[in-house]
């Protein structure tokens, strides 16, 4: 059963909150602002470098030659404990977005959870899991003091300005079909044959207007994401809006086991999460699906391509003399190599990459023990049942 949850500090102060506490020692490379500012190409080869898929890459070159200050949108569904997919690659993308000349808008989706049934559809449990994931990001190296990062929560927003929220709200309903809003069934990590809710169908339309809502002009969230941001264009054809909002569609990092498409909240097979400890870190990698020689669908190499070399921009393959010492590679492209002729063996690949995954977390691990209010909300978030 779940415990009640903390005395819980209030939002606008948890908004303000810096990094500047934190005992980070190894921030990511990307986490502070360039001294010299970045020429045109290279703030576009920076947030291109974000994702997987951008739509469209003229519109993006286009923006970031027009506007000085573009508005980044991301946003969560406050749903439980956070695992490296979700803390690590964010804290990466947010950084890179403020270095890029950007500002972000990170939304956090009580009501959208609510309404997903996430922790029961209770909303004071929700609350919880979203001051716990601000924590987070807080504590591993987010550059929230850049003043660039601004975390709005959703339900506090929309009753600010129902006014202009709901009228857009019931346009995009008005506008689609049924089985088009179906379709994006897949932004709740549902499928479209599963039997949804009212609220879930409603949900798409609400997560469309949201872009419009907090103006953005970049959505920067998942691949998973992708069919309501598309929506979101689509509808800027319905009304004759010339500036659609850009997708930039971020890799989806694989679970830890063979097969395991993303890691999941509910299978704690397939997750590493921020405040595991070292040796729960160790293990977890150590039986993770790593075949030798191959290098598609290994989900250890795509932690070392998404997760360390972004941060640290090289990965060091740490053996004993007699299987030809350390090997340190500054490309991913050289590593992927090496592994697929057999020169790198999964057995020094996996606890290197335990290595460096743990240097990331330990910041993180250090607040929640050491924070009284953070190792409170840690607390009641591992009481809560997971609900899907």
């Amino acid at each position: 059963m779940a415990t009640e949850a903390p005395e819980q500090v209030p939002a606008d102060e948890i908004e303000s909150m810096s990094i500047a506490d934190s005992e980070s020692q190894d921030q990511p490379a990307s986490s502070s602002s360039p001294s010299v500012p970045l020429s045109l190409d290279e703030r576009y080869d920076l947030l291109r470098s974000i994702a997987e898929e951008c739509i469209q890459e003229e519109e993006l070159k286009n923006l970031l030659d027009k506007k000085a200050e573009p508005i980044c949108y991301d946003g969560f569904e406050p749903s439980g404990r956070m695992h490296i997919a979700q803390g690590v690659l964010k804290a990466i993308n947010v950084n890179k977005m403020i270095a890029g000349g950007c500002r972000v808008k990170i939304w956090i989706a009580d009501w959208f959870a609510q309404m997903n049934n996430k922790m029961g559809g209770d909303l004071k449990k929700i609350e919880t899991v979203g001051k716990y994931f601000i924590e987070i990001w807080r504590s591993v190296g987010m550059n929230l003091d850049s003043g660039k990062v601004e975390f709005l929560w959703s339900s506090k927003e929309i009753n600010a300005r129902s006014h202009e929220y709901w009228p857009r709200v019931l346009d995009i309903a008005r506008k689609n079909k049924l089985p088009r809003i179906i379709r994006c069934s897949q932004i709740m990590g549902r499928t479209d044959h599963e039997e949804l809710t009212a609220a879930q169908i409603f949900y798409p339309c609400m997560q469309c207007a949201d872009i419009f809502f907090l103006q953005a002009d970049i959505c920067q969230l998942g691949m998973d994401q992708r069919k309501v941001n598309v929506l979101a264009r689509e509808y800027c054809d319905d009304i004759k809006k010339k500036n659609k909002p850009i997708i930039l569609s971020h890799h989806m990092l694989p679970g830890l086991q063979q097969g395991q498409d993303k890691m999941s909240k509910s299978d704690l097979s397939s997750s590493i999460f921020m405040e595991d400890e070292e040796v729960e870190v160790n293990t977890k990698i150590k039986k993770a699906y790593c075949p030798p020689e191959k290098v598609e669908g290994n989900p250890c190499l795509e932690y070392v391509q998404y997760l360390i070399f972004p941060w640290f921009h090289e990965f060091t393959v740490e053996r004993s003399e007699k299987n030809g010492g350390d090997r340190t590679f500054t490309k991913f492209e050289e590593l992927s190599a090496a592994y697929a002729k057999g020169e790198v063996h999964p057995g020094d690949l996996k606890p290197s990459l335990a290595k460096a995954l743990n240097r990331i977390l330990e910041p993180v691990r250090s607040h929640f023990k050491n924070d009284k209010a953070a190792k409170q909300l840690l607390q009641s978030v591992k009481n809560y049942r997971v609900t899907r």
